[in-house]
């Protein structure tokens, strides 16, 4: 094996346990809050393995799914921060 190779196996296994600490936080919880964003950090964990795969292996097949699951973990992100700060808006009291 050469270096990149052992570099990209652990790579592979830091974020395998990442995810897995990922998917325990969507799962147990507390808050709706606290699985969003672990569910944006396993969708980095997926994108980073993914680059991690083409470094590895020396082509750009996965190219296409790393930016679809940046742009769909940045639209998840906006979406629910602007509906957590709105639904967090005092009602205004009228004089």
């Amino acid at each position: 094996m050469t270096v990149l190779e052992w570099a990209g196996v652990v790579c592979l296994v830091l974020l395998g346990v990442g995810a897995l600490a990922a998917i325990y936080r969507i799962v147990r919880g507390p808050s709706i809050l606290d699985r969003a964003i672990a569910t944006d950090v396993l969708l980095i964990v997926i994108s980073s393995a993914l680059c991690v795969d083409m470094a590895v292996h020396h082509h750009t097949d996965n190219i296409v799914f790393v930016v679809v699951a940046s742009v769909i973990g940045f639209v998840g992100s906006v979406t629910l921060s602007r509906f957590v700060a709105e639904s967090r808006k005092e009602p205004s009291e009228h004089v």
